[in-house]
This record gives C-alpha cells, sequence and structure tokens, in this order.
C-alpha cells in the first residue's frame, strides 16, 4: 500500500497537489501522477509539485505536468510551493526550479491564503511572427492577440497551434485582448493538454509580448518598472518588469494568491481507471 499525505493549493484557480518530498523518501511513476492528477478517478489537477531539500539553496521545485513527465516552470505553482513552504515552516524562499533560481516574497500570509510575489527569469529574446509572438518565460509560450476573447475557441484553436510546425517541441497558447487598465488572457496549455482557469508563465509572457507589441493598459512606476494587470478565468494576477534598451525585460515578477484548498491521507493503489 503507497499511502501519501498530500496537499491541494490553487493559484487563481490553477490547482496543484503537493508533497512534502526533503526527506527524498517519496518516488511516484509517471502512471502514478496521471493517476493522482485525473479529475475523475483521482484528486484532480493542473500538476503535481513535490517540496524537495537543496545544498544550493533553501529547497528546490520539482513540477509534473497532469499527464505524468516532469514539465517545466510552472510561474502558479512556484507561489503555492512557496505559500506551502511558509506553512512548512520555512522562513525564506530562495529556490531552485528547472529554468533555474528564483525568489518570492510572501505580501500576505495565513495557514489557507498567501499573496506571493515571485522572480520569474529573464526573458532576453523574443522571436516575432505575423500572427504572435514567441518567448521564453522558463516555459515555452505563443502569445496570440484576438478579439471577443470570451466566446474565442480556446481549446480548438489552442490545439491547433500548440503543435504547429514552427514550435517543433511543442508551445504553450495565449491568447490575449487588451482591455480597460488590465489584459484578459486564456491560455491552452501542453502537459494538461487543456485550458486551464490561470497560467503564470502564460501571464507572463503575454505581459511581456504585449509591452513589446505597444499594447498601452499598464501602469508605469517612478523607476520605469511596467506593470500589466491581468485577469484569468480564476482571478486576477501581476506582471511588473524592467524593459530594457536592447528590447530584453529584466528583473520579471508575478503576483498573485496561493490558497490551501485541503489537506488528506490518500492510498494511491485505490486510485483506479
Amino acid at each position: 500500500m503507497k499511502r501519501l499525505h498530500i496537499y491541494k493549493y490553487q493559484g487563481a484557480g490553477n490547482d496543484f497537489i503537493i508533497l512534502d518530498n526533503r526527506r527524498g523518501e517519496i518516488a511516484l511513476s509517471p502512471e502514478e501522477i496521471n493517476r493522482l492528477c485525473d479529475r475523475r478517478f483521482g484528486v484532480g489537477a493542473d500538476g503535481l509539485m513535490t517540496l524537495c531539500a537543496s545544498d544550493r539553496a533553501d529547497f528546490e521545485m520539482h513540477y509534473y505536468n497532469a499527464d505524468g513527465p516532469e514539465g517545466t516552470m510552472c510561474g502558479n505553482g512556484g507561489r503555492c510551493l512557496v505559500a506551502f513552504a511558509a506553512l512548512m515552516g520555512l522562513k525564506r524562499f530562495e529556490f531552485l526550479a528547472c529554468d533555474g533560481p528564483h525568489r518570492a516574497d510572501l505580501l500576505e500570509f495565513s495557514e489557507d491564503r498567501c499573496t506571493v510575489r515571485l522572480k520569474m527569469r529573464d526573458v532576453e529574446e523574443v522571436v516575432k511572427y505575423p500572427d504572435g509572438w514567441l518567448l521564453e518565460t522558463g516555459s515555452t509560450h505563443f502569445v496570440q492577440w484576438v478579439s471577443d476573447l470570451e466566446h474565442y475557441g480556446v481549446e480548438a484553436e489552442g490545439k491547433r497551434l500548440r503543435w504547429d510546425a514552427r514550435f517543433p517541441k511543442g508551445a504553450n497558447v495565449n491568447f490575449v485582448e487588451p482591455m480597460a487598465g488590465h489584459l484578459a488572457v486564456r491560455t491552452y496549455e501542453r502537459g494538461v493538454e487543456a485550458e486551464p482557469w490561470a497560467c503564470g508563465t502564460g501571464s507572463t509572457a503575454a505581459a511581456i509580448a504585449s509591452w513589446l507589441h505597444g499594447e498601452t493598459c499598464y501602469t508605469r512606476s517612478s523607476d520605469g518598472r511596467i506593470r500589466f494587470d491581468i485577469q484569468t478565468l480564476g482571478g486576477r494576477l501581476a506582471v511588473d518588469f524592467l524593459p530594457q534598451a536592447d528590447g530584453a525585460c529584466r528583473d520579471v515578477y508575478l503576483t498573485g494568491p496561493a490558497t490551501k484548498v485541503f489537506e488528506t491521507d490518500i492510498d494511491l493503489d485505490r486510485l483506479t481507471h
């Protein structure tokens, strides 16, 4: 019998199973991860994360897609893992993820709800296509601007573009509509192979691409930082960064909620399709 103590978190509706693996005792197969994340036969989640010990940082983040394999960086997941680390008693939040080092600040903390400001990777290069922009924000994202996003065919169009010949390794696909004072963003996410209620790296990509594209629904602080407020299906996020003369965007931060949903013990062997 494989019994696990699991925690369920969500950040703007992007939901995750989290395990404390600082002792290194938990080893799950892709099939077991897929079983846990299954929304009909398991717990249900967009992905699974483990909090791991590190001799180079305060902790390490390991993220797994809902379909089982280890995934790329997840911004909403990173914020939720920081909230979980705080719940576990950690006081510092400099950690390693698959795309390198990150750090975070707790702007608000309670056992059930946090607001986390997470430093993302710098964006040095973008590729401009006639129909959108491709960039890396810890995960590969294609950003496209559309009208009437509320009624747009995100699933169908996202599935088509996700394996476009221009993206041989696949890409997440973000559809963006500039609004009065914010960006509305919806994402088709690889690994989930569906539309989650929010995507942190996707919202980051949407903000930076929108700045480069010339959208104006942002605010600028006295030190030159650009901030876009992002409306996702699951709630509000914010992305702020320092644009550079060469077109790069550095000192990039993603801010938003991280909420504990529940914790429980589960017998993995009882989860069958």
